[in-house]
């Protein structure tokens, strides 16, 4: 019988790269060498400063996600001072995720090589500097710079995405590290929640959009201090070394190879992306595909100048908020109960989070168009579904990957699941629903229907995530291993093939 290799083995590549612990200096990035204790993790960190430094990553981790969907959260009133179409609207959302794609796998890069802190604090600059500048558009002719904005923000948020987890796991091990990353996770639905709740609430408080856009810079300078003075930077793979070999640095060509060979990481990867690509398009759209389903039926009248009524986006927020909660904790626990006895507990519960997800959408964007209190509660069960793997889909990244190329991979996932996923998702969404509202142009139902059509293709998404996930849990054991093995500092086994010549004896 043959066998190869485990996944992200690299046998020979990756010996070359590990190092006694008996001499030698860590190099900066490198495993430190030493036992290691689970409350001072070697680093001269104390507990109550790593959770202190946890506190403000969640803090900044939700700040980002507020500002993410206050746009989506004020579309309406943005869509009637600019007069844009859908698919025009969608560019917001497009640009943003391109930039923050584009520039995620240049922070991984400078992430596992360079002091993570400042490059955190850097991007964190650059976002509250485009965020405020966005909102003194005075000119409805100046769309273009509100686009190019939102692109800048996305740099900003990339900077910060990609090396903010691999701080947690270089802080934490083991079940405390999947405490702390579901903390971190939390603030993913949270904040999105929050961006549409604070977004809307501000808009039709003040009577103009652009003061939704001012609160995030205000909040977002009280974190830049917070990052600078009070966040430490731990040395990589401080919380995972037991005394055995350091990691050195290897080349970025290398650490991509290494990913690619990575089984569990290319179909959890995947499985974000199918993920990344519903998620995106449902928060952006849904307050508005409310509204639109209430104006068809009666329920209100269409907005004609602003402020819009943004009732949609506060209630969606807030559902968002509930199910995300209770969604990261259920799933975090669930992991918690079955980790030790099933070995691919985490991409099991992901898989089944997604497909029992994917009806639930598919039935909510129905009924739209006949009960909008049963839409929101389809939508909230299928939110709580989606949001049971915000934690965990971290935490494999975590344990599946070394810790000198976890910045890597997440940039590397960050860029494949915008890419495919929420960088071209709302656009896609917008532009199936001009086409088909061409149809019928006058008609405020065929308007509607034309934005149901294009959004139920979210759920035949989500069932290719499932699928992708159950991939996942066919390989996760043996590679969770291999990297194990390799920040032991023993080369991961590998089995070769007998010869055919040769045949056991009986």
């Amino acid at each position: 019988m043959e066998t190869g290799p485990p996944a992200g083995a690299g046998s020979r590549d990756e010996k070359t790269h590990l190092r006694s612990s008996s001499k030698g200096t860590p190099h900066y990035g490198t495993i430190a060498n030493g036992q290691v204790d689970s409350s001072t993790r070697t680093t001269g960190i104390s507990q109550r400063r790593a959770y202190i430094a946890v506190a403000i990553l969640c803090y900044v981790n939700l700040l980002n996600y507020m500002d993410r969907y206050t746009i989506a959260g004020i579309l309406l009133s943005i869509q009637k001072y600019f007069r844009i179409s859908d698919s025009t609207s969608g560019l917001l959302q497009t640009v943003f995720i391109c930039s923050f794609m584009l520039l995620a796998p240049v922070f991984g890069y400078l992430g596992d090589r360079y002091n993570r802190k400042y490059i955190m604090v850097g991007g964190l600059a650059v976002w509250i500097v485009t965020t405020l500048g966005s909102s003194f558009i005075f000119s409805e002719s100046y769309f273009w710079v509100l686009v190019l904005m939102r692109a800048f923000v996305g740099t900003g948020e990339a900077s910060f995405v990609t090396v903010a987890p691999t701080i947690i796991g270089d802080l934490f091990s083991d079940s405390k590290r999947t405490l702390m990353i579901s903390f971190f996770y939390i603030f993913i639905p949270v904040g999105s929640g929050l961006g549409y709740i604070v977004g809307s609430t501000i808009a039709s408080a003040t009577g103009d959009w652009r003061w939704a856009l001012r609160l995030n810079p205000i909040l977002g300078a009280f974190g830049l201090l917070l990052l600078l003075f009070l966040t430490p930077n731990p040395p990589r793979g401080a919380s995972d070394s037991q005394g055995g070999a350091q990691i050195e640095l290897t080349s970025y060509l290398e650490d991509i190879k290494y990913l690619l060979r990575n089984r569990s990481f290319v179909w959890s990867s995947l499985g974000v992306t199918a993920m990344a690509f519903v998620t995106g398009a449902l928060a952006f759209w849904t307050p508005t595909f409310l509204s639109r389903a209430q104006v068809m039926m009666g329920l209100r009248p269409t907005c004609v100048e602003e402020p819009c009524d943004t009732s949609d986006s506060y209630i969606f927020g807030a559902i968002t908020v509930v199910t995300g909660i209770v969604g990261v904790s259920l799933g975090t626990w669930i992991s918690g109960r079955l980790r030790d006895r099933v070995p691919n507990a985490d991409p099991l519960i992901c898989a089944v989070g997604m497909l029992a997800s994917a009806p639930c959408f598919f039935i909510a964007i129905v009924l739209a168009s006949i009960s909008i209190p049963a839409t929101y509660v389809f939508i909230g069960i299928g939110e709580t579904l989606l949001s049971l793997n915000w934690a965990i889909l971290a935490d494999i990244l975590l344990y599946v990957v070394v810790p000198t190329r976890r910045a890597t991979a997440e940039a590397l996932q960050i860029m494949v699941c915008h890419l495919f996923g929420d960088a071209g998702s709302p656009y896609l969404l917008g532009a199936i629903s001009d086409a088909l509202s061409k149809l019928n142009p006058d008609s405020l139902t065929w308007r509607f229907r034309s934005l149901e059509y294009s959004m139920l293709l979210c759920p035949f998404v989500g069932i290719l995530g499932g699928l992708f996930f159950f991939m996942t849990a066919l390989y996760i054991k043996e590679d969770r291993k291999a990297a194990q093995l390799l920040i032991a500092g023993e080369p991961p086994v590998q089995i070769v093939p007998m010869p055919p010549d040769i045949q056991p004896t009986a």
